[in-house]
């Protein structure tokens, strides 16, 4: 999958129980527009109110993930984690999910059949970059007085390991890995929810899994018990007689995996982590992890990410290392020449992005008159230099690209951020904000001093054959 946003094609239904309210509810997943993100609209209550996705909207973590408008407390919308998480995996980032309920229907307990349906609706590539949040730096949160830790680690894609450990002779230390999201419909979809037996009781006693039917989730028999009380338990859920399986485990359900439980934590995990609000490139590992402490880490996560679009991170440049293009090949691919030559070297390019150079000395001509006592390299000049260098990036679309040129056609929400100077070295990154048509090259541009933002562009050009 490329690194663009995606949407569905067409709506996808589900209609089922929530799992604590025993509600039926009808959930409709829907397409929507670039830079959307994931919103829960409450189409059952007056106005039709909306609720984001992120993770300042988490309201509550008691046996589930629940998100509202906290000023309106009847807007909510309960266990939306295995869904998110489906919706990770399935690699949708814009999507408006219409419930007409205050719960998502539980749907067997895990992903598999939010998966299912999603796959039904081949995905549309948008005209958007994917928003990504990349871990630079060692992150942790800790919950001491539970024993939980949560650690995301620098790793160049999204990749989680799970340690549960509920001092269960039954459950035992459980491990669970996903290398990759591409692991995620097979080995970790599919993998449903557990409870303890001694909680079903006091959980229905106190108004909760009222959607339970002991076909969602597997329930762990910690100790012998008459068979009485599995007979009344299963009447209260209005099931057959169950009885206890050797491993431990009521016969409700085969496990699917042996490690099923750490599997399913992680499922949740990943649905929690979509609260930040952009996909992940880091490693993520989780001993103990549960709702509250899933959400608590998507709201750490969420503020570097938010901090990190306010002040965003120049590109790494290293001028010992040998650049991609050099002066003298960016001669053959640019006609211009100096004075107006304003890139120096090109370090880095892939098939959206560039990241240039510019050497910024006292010799330059415009610094004879701009300004003799307070030298400062003109704003317009900087923009010349980002588009410049988006120019290589443009031209190497073409197969012969000494026989084109690139031509400016439009600045927008330009931002002189930082004086550039003499002696400065300005890091130039252009980014495409939507493929080339036409000719027609758009492009998100910065360029940075140290660690300083100096200018921030929106850039339009045109590229044009030369005539012969």
């Amino acid at each position: 999958m490329s690194d663009r946003q995606h949407t569905l094609s067409q709506p996808v239904s589900y209609t089922g129980k929530g799992l604590h309210t025993g509600a039926n509810v009808e959930v409709t997943v829907c397409p929507a527009e670039p830079n959307t993100g994931i919103i829960f609209q409450r189409i059952d209550l007056p106005g039709e109110p909306s609720i984001k996705a992120l993770a300042e909207n988490v309201i509550d973590t008691s046996r589930g993930t629940t998100i509202g408008l906290k000023n309106t407390p009847e807007v909510r919308v309960c266990t939306i984690e295995h869904l998110m998480a489906a919706l990770t995996g399935m690699g949708i980032d814009n999507a408006l999910v219409k419930v007409n309920g205050p719960e998502l229907p539980i749907m067997h307990g895990s992903a598999k059949l939010f998966m299912e349906g999603l796959s039904k609706s081949p995905l549309v590539e948008q005209d958007a970059e994917r928003n990504y949040l990349v871990i630079k730096k060692k992150t942790v949160f800790r919950d001491e007085q539970n024993n939980v830790e949560i650690v995301a680690y620098p790793d160049d894609k999204f990749c989680i390991d799970v340690l549960v450990d509920y001092n269960s002779r039954i459950l035992g230390h459980q491990f669970a890995r996903m290398n990759d999201l591409s692991e995620f419909p097979t080995e970790i979809a599919p993998c449903r929810t557990f409870v303890f037996f001694h909680e079903l009781e006091t959980l229905l006693k106190n108004g909760l899994i009222k959607g339970g039917d002991l076909e969602n989730a597997i329930v762990i028999m910690e100790h012998q018990v008459p068979q009485e009380e599995l007979d009344h338990i299963a009447d209260l859920f209005n099931k057959p007689r169950v009885h206890i399986q050797p491993e431990g485990i009521l016969n409700n359900v085969t496990l699917r995996f042996d490690n099923e439980p750490a599997r399913h934590k992680l499922l949740d995990l990943i649905g929690d982590l979509t609260l930040v609000g952009a996909r992940i490139k880091g490693k993520i590992v989780a001993v103990r992890p549960g709702h509250h402490a899933n959400t608590e880490m998507a709201n750490v996560l969420r503020k570097i990410y938010k901090k990190a679009q306010q002040n965003p991170e120049p590109p790494e440049y290293d001028p010992t290392v040998a650049p991609l293009y050099d002066i003298n090949a960016i001669k053959k691919l640019l006609p211009h020449r100096s004075p107006f030559l304003l890139v120096d070297k090109i370090i880095r390019m892939d098939a959206t992005s560039v990241v240039g150079i510019k050497n910024v000395t006292m010799d330059e001509e415009f610094f004879m008159g701009h300004f003799p006592e307070e030298p400062v390299m003109p704003g317009v000049l900087q923009v010349e230099a980002m588009a410049q260098t988006g120019g290589i990036l443009a031209l190497s679309t073409v197969p012969d690209p000494e026989n084109y040129s690139t031509y400016f056609l439009r600045m927008d929400e330009v931002r002189l951020k930082h004086k550039v100077v003499p002696g400065d070295t300005l890091i130039m990154k252009c980014e495409l904000t939507s493929p080339i048509r036409r000719g027609i090259v758009n492009m998100h541009c910065q360029g940075f001093v140290g660690e300083q933002l100096a200018i921030d562009a929106q850039l339009m050009a045109q590229i044009v054959k030369n005539k012969s």
